[in-house]
């Protein structure tokens, strides 16, 4: 994994001012050198620049990036972060074509098809990516971003120059790109937030590269195409054959993301997405007489505080324990505390350059500081409950009867905090139905579906365009943050192609959650882990923790250079803090509910003051 960053203009000739535009350069690498902390370079051409910093994953003494090649004459750079799976198929079919490689790195694969084949290379590639081509024989610049948007690529555009980066961090390294937020961005942050719409930066004039998609610039033209969109289409496979395939494909998406030249590592919480991930790694590195080192997480003397509720049943300990011993792991419990939950509160807006999903992300982004000390990659679970419909609102009726998100359906507790004018001015509501509008119009149907269908095809790529993404967006920025790896094998776009269009009653059969990914399991795990009913990502139930919050947003509103004071309103936070908070309530998903509404707020006033955001 890496971070990568550039410029384009092509009136312009970098190499006139050399020295000038490398500081930049270097510039856009500092503030990203988390991402790529074994390496950095860069990468000056007439009408480009590339920089890049470097995690160092495979090829470790030859993958340097930005990658120049030549042909006829011509030179062809890339920078690429990211990791590509199906690399040993597509360089032996090159190789077969008379191409030479000087590295056994991805990278080389990447640029050397796009040599061969031009941008109909993309489409061949299995894995996680976002990269920049530079081509001189056609003066053009191409950027493309993975399937589902595992790994992130913003961009702006300041007068005829184009900038792009990995993360909005390295936009704003760039000089005169400045964090300015209208309606619409204060919209995405209360309205949306912690998700954020696809394409959009949040930022005014800030954008994403769609996942699927591929930007192509040139001295005359702009294009932004699909090089790749979910597809409806009918389900032939018998039960017996979906579950067959299921299996296959999620072993053989485990065993293509174990690629590595370092040791790998999994999160493992005891539930059955994680436990499979587990199992499958564990098997392959037995055989060749490796042991996996395994990683859970939970909060301090959580045991003491814990109770059972519909979104979290059990808690995951006894579980995990269970599959310790069933693969033979190496395993290592990790907990966080109070303290340091709520310091990685402000760092977890540092790595995502958004208020993003409060303890859940900063705990996460304090898990993954320790893992880092003794594994550089890991697989997780991640995107099985979006995409085998794990979550509640796959099967509540009231999903089905709301024209909402359903994650998030109810404007009325992100409003609870705010001051009435601000209400008034945004139009919340009317920005997130619209949101909400847009991909539900988007959702890829069939003619023959029927209405109860039809729906639960809308529900489902909601969840695909929205709430995985937030959480894919979680995983990448919590981890790379301090330099760890974290692949999905669960995102293979080839598992959710298949998994997309198989009948509900398949997917989910006698109404049993997950059940197909439980049967496709059957011959992997133990019975208790594979009939476990979910518990999602745990939280702390402290109430030290929800004290020490609202310390904490007493003392924002108490200071006079607060930014936030002018969104809130006092008298609404005093009562709100005042009131008991209602852990079963969740106004995002299923964790973030009282306390995590209190860390959100922190959130969003630390992003204005720390990025010195203008609000126009």
């Amino acid at each position: 994994m890496c971070g990568i960053a550039g410029f384009f203009n092509p009136n312009m000739d970098y190499t006139k001012e050399k020295k000038r535009w490398q500081n930049i350069l270097n510039r856009m690498n500092q503030v990203q050198k988390h991402r790529g902390p074994d390496g950095s370079g860069t990468y000056l051409a007439s009408s480009c620049g590339f920089a890049h910093v470097r995690l160092k994953i495979i090829d470790l003494l030859t993958g340097a990036q930005p990658m120049i090649k030549k042909r006829d004459g011509a030179e062809y750079a890339i920078v690429f972060n990211g990791e590509i799976y199906n690399m040993k198929e597509l360089k032996d079919n090159l190789l077969a074509e008379g191409a030479v490689f000087e590295t056994t790195s991805d990278t080389e694969v990447i640029l050397t098809g796009y040599m061969f084949h031009g941008k109909e290379f993309i489409k061949k590639l299995n894995g996680i990516f976002a990269a920049a081509i530079w081509d001189s024989a056609l003066l053009k610049l191409h950027l493309f971003r993975d399937r589902l948007g595992v790994k992130p690529l913003f961009y702006t555009k300041q007068k005829d120059t184009f900038l792009f980066a990995s993360e909005i961090k390295g936009l704003f390294a760039y000089p005169g790109v400045e964090p300015v937020i209208d309606s619409d961005g204060l919209c995405e942050i209360f309205a949306l937030g912690p998700a954020k719409s696809y394409g959009k930066g949040v930022f005014k004039d800030i954008f994403e590269v769609l996942p699927g998609h591929l930007i192509t610039l040139d001295r005359f033209s702009y294009t932004d195409e699909a090089y790749w969109s979910l597809k409806s289409h009918p389900h032939e496979d018998s039960m017996e054959e979906t579950i067959e395939k299921t299996a296959w494909l999620l072993e053989d998406s485990v065993k293509k993301q174990m690629l590595s030249d370092i040791p790998i590592s999994t999160f493992l919480s005891g539930g059955i997405d994680s436990s499979l991930v587990t199992a499958i790694c564990a098997k392959e590195l037995k055989k060749q007489g490796k042991e996996l080192n395994t990683f859970s997480f939970d909060f301090t003397d959580n045991s003491k505080y814990f109770k059972s509720n519909a979104f979290q049943p059990s808690q995951d300990r006894p579980f995990v324990e269970q599959m310790v011993s069933h693969c033979g792991t190496n395993h290592r419990y990790l907990e966080c505390g109070n303290a340091e939950q709520l310091a990685c509160l402000y760092k977890a807006v540092d790595a995502r350059d958004l208020p993003c999903m409060a303890d859940v992300e900063s705990s996460m982004l304090y898990f993954c500081s320790k893992v880092v000390s003794y594994n550089k990659v890991t697989l997780t679970g991640e995107c099985a409950d979006e995409i085998f419909g794990g979550y509640p609102w796959f099967h509540s009726k009231t999903a089905f009867e709301t024209n909402a998100f359903p994650w998030s359906a109810d404007m009325a507790p992100r409003q609870t905090l705010l001051n009435d004018t601000l209400i008034r001015d945004l139009h919340m509501e009317e920005y997130a139905k619209a949101a909400y509008e847009k991909t539900i119009h988007e959702t890829p149907l069939l003619a023959e579906d029927t209405p109860e269908e039809k729906r639960r095809r809308e529900i489902a790529f909601l969840n695909l365009r929205w709430f995985m993404v937030t959480l894919l967006d979680r995983m990448d920025r919590t981890s790379m943050y301090s330099g760890l790896e974290a692949r999905v094998p669960f995102a293979d776009h080839r598992i959710v192609e298949y998994i997309f269009n198989v009948p509900w009653e398949t997917k989910c059969p006698d109404g049993i959650v997950k059940g197909l990914l439980r049967h496709a399991g059957a011959k992997m795990l133990p019975e208790e882990i594979l009939w476990r009913k979910k518990s999602p990502y745990p939280k702390t139930y402290d109430p030290a923790y929800e004290n020490l919050l609202g310390r904490q947003l007493k003392e924002v509103l108490a200071s006079p250079s607060s930014p936030i004071r002018q969104l809130l309103d006092t008298k609404k936070v005093i009562a709100f803090l005042n009131s008991p908070s209602d852990y079963g309530r969740p106004w995002y998903g299923q964790l973030m509910a009282g306390p995590q509404m209190i860390a959100y707020m922190l959130q969003v006033n630390y992003w204005l003051k720390k990025y010195r955001i203008r609000i126009v």
